[in-house]
């Protein structure tokens, strides 16, 4: 789970060997730069999916990688995990990571750059936001949520046609088992509530930022962020063999709708992220293709079910050799757990191709990489056991699906 990499980096640091668990696993290298990262070395042969003249704003649907860290840590080459399908030029977020407004921005003005278009200006970014999906309610995927609501109201929401429509996670409905027996049992947040779904999510920010929106209100003449969002909780389906949200939070399961519009139909079904639930994984069937977005998961049948027949499959990944050469052996109980949770609540790079082979997708977006500074090298080995293309995410990579405009016009 996302929490483990946090504590795992934190008991790290704490560590005498530390250092020596980072040279094993970084190779003795050092953290690669954005700019670094971005352009590719020799080191860091880094795959890119457009060439020259076939570049992503040329087409009419396209995938956008806003952020592809993961975990509750900030990466210094790396955004928090955030992703776009972009359809017509409407705009449609998976998961808000850290800077994904900002991250939005760039990848607009970067894709006007590219066809001599006018830049869009700072207060018409958002004018076409359409929807924001949310695989699950984990910090590093919600932290910048709320700062599309209170910026937006100032770069393009009030130009919006409608109201942005956001689907996530219901209320758990259940507090989740402590992570070791026989600890002592932590506070518990918000014990009226302590396991609250997007809706709920929302209202308390709403609540949190109550001086900031009655100011605008009254002095700058905004009108109520309340009217420029519909918030939903994605409901479930009746599930064959479920029983609760602590032992069986992934049950088998067909995918079911969500929402569609003229330009995209979304579906979603049930991914192992346990403790945390619901945790979903997101499908967008378009007139030009179809992309699925795994969210936090281990290896999934219900996702492989989903995803068959897509053009694009984006999956997290996780190098457990990294953590298993910061924690080596012999480990303590709480290491021991720590690193057993982590495994079996995301997908390791040897694993990851046997998923995206599974499905029968055309290609491999790899994301929400953790650590964030895996090299490229190390994440190529994903091609394992998977005939199809492989792209190793890189923060604002666009990527065209379907036919370029070009090529429907020769």
């Amino acid at each position: 789970m996302c929490d483990a990499v946090g504590e795992l980096f934190r008991l790290g640091v704490s560590r005498r060997r530390f250092i020596r668990g980072v040279t094993a696993a970084a190779g003795g290298a050092t953290l690669l730069s954005a700019a670094q990262a971005a352009a590719g070395t020799d080191e860091n042969p880094t795959r890119r999916p457009m060439t020259a003249g076939e570049v992503a704003g040329n087409y009419a649907c396209r995938l956008v990688l806003l952020g592809t860290a993961g975990g509750p840590t900030w990466q210094p080459n790396r955004q928090g995990i955030a992703s776009a399908m972009i359809v017509d030029g409407r705009i449609y977020l998976v998961d808000c990571g850290e800077g994904v407004g900002r991250q939005l921005m760039l990848a607009l003005r970067e894709s006007a750059r590219q066809q001599n278009l006018p830049l869009p200006t700072q207060t018409a970014v958002l004018d076409k936001l359409r929807a924001i999906f949310l695989t699950h309610l984990h910090s590093d995927h919600t932290i910048d949520y709320f700062n599309l609501f209170l910026y937006g109201w100032y770069t393009g929401l009030t130009e919006a046609p409608q109201p942005v429509q956001v689907f996530g996670p219901g209320n758990r409905g259940q507090m989740e088992p402590l992570f070791s027996a026989g600890g002592e049992a932590p506070p518990v947040m918000n014990p009226e509530n302590p396991t609250p779904g997007t809706v709920e999510m929302t209202d308390y920010l709403y609540q949190a930022f109550a001086t900031d929106e009655n100011d605008r209100m009254r002095d700058n003449n905004r009108p109520d962020l309340r009217e420029l969002f519909k918030i939903n909780d994605i409901q479930l389906p009746r599930i064959d063999g479920f029983k609760s949200p602590n032992s069986t939070p992934s049950p088998p399961m067909d995918p079911f709708m969500v929402w569609k519009d003229g330009r995209v139909s979304v579906s979603a079904t049930l991914v192992h992220h346990a403790p945390i639930f619901p945790s979903f994984a997101f499908r967008f069937d378009t007139e030009e293709g179809s992309v699925v977005f795994s969210g936090d998961t281990s290896p999934s049948e219900n996702l492989i079910r989903m995803a068959r027949g897509a053009d694009v499959l984006v999956h997290e990944v996780i190098d457990m050799d990294f953590f298993y050469k910061l924690f080596p052996k012999p480990w303590n109980e709480r290491e021991e757990s720590l690193l057993h949770h982590l495994q079996a609540a995301h997908t390791t790079i040897d694993d990851v191709g046997g998923v995206a082979e599974s499905a029968g997708v055309k290609t491999l977006v790899l994301t929400h990489i953790v650590p964030g500074n895996t090299p490229v090298h190390k994440l190529l080995k994903a091609q394992k056991g998977f005939p199809g293309e492989l792209i190793v995410g890189e923060d604002l990579m666009q990527i065209g699906i379907g036919r370029s405009r070009l090529k429907q016009k020769a």
